[in-house]
């Protein structure tokens, strides 16, 4: 009787090269991940800041409405303070071609690094009641 030889199985494994090359690619996925989740972050913290920007704004302009007189020409500058964060309201009243009305601009600033950074810009047209 012959004997009959069995193969042997080679069990193979992943070379180095392989699994340098699968380390590469979940580091530039994870890499991009990341950048992707700090700019939705700054975005959220931006869209925030922007939406006090337009409650200083909207009620400095509704304070003008409210006075029942036209407001004199010029410019003026205030803090306004919205949700413990301080932010800079500069309110510019121009006249206009028609006398009994005036254009209100307001510019509402947050100081970031020490420089003031625009977050929002309203106008209205204020009338004589």
């Amino acid at each position: 009787m012959t004997q009959r030889k069995i193969p042997s199985k080679r069990w193979r494994g992943f070379t180095l090269i392989e699994v340098m090359v699968a380390l590469a690619v979940v580091a530039v996925a994870l890499a991009a991940g990341a950048q992707a989740t700090g700019a939705l972050t700054r975005a959220a913290a931006r869209q925030s800041d922007q939406w006090l920007a337009q409650l200083c704004a909207e009620n400095e302009l509704m304070r003008l409405r409210l006075a029942r007189q036209l407001p004199g020409v010029g410019d003026s500058s205030s803090e306004c303070v919205q949700a413990g964060q301080s932010l800079l309201l500069r309110l510019s009243v121009s006249p206009t071609v028609n006398p009994s009305f005036r254009r209100a601009d307001a510019v509402v600033e947050s100081q970031v690094d020490g420089v003031n950074v625009r977050l929002l810009s309203l106008s209205t047209i204020v009338g004589r009641y």
